[in-house]
């Protein structure tokens, strides 16, 4: 991903995490609470088996519809 959409999609995951903030449901692995940042990475990392900059542009539209499932969706 080249450098301004990977700046794109990371700002869009923090303003994402922002959102998900107290609705993730509790986690016994994580007694203080989940980190909904953490969250967005490691759920983008999952499903397109790279990290976030390694996607290429061309899917750009598609991590950001999926974070936006997260949101809509907290798991």
């Amino acid at each position: 991903m080249n450098e301004d959409n990977s700046k794109r999609i990371w700002a869009y995951m923090q303003k994402a995490g922002d959102r998900l903030a107290g609705k993730l449901p509790p986690s016994r692995h994580h007694p203080k609470g989940r980190n909904p940042y953490a969250h967005i990475a490691m759920c983008v990392r999952s499903k397109f088996e790279m990290t976030y900059k390694e996607i290429p542009d061309e899917r750009i539209d598609e991590v950001i519809e999926y974070i936006e499932h997260l949101v809509q969706n907290p798991s």
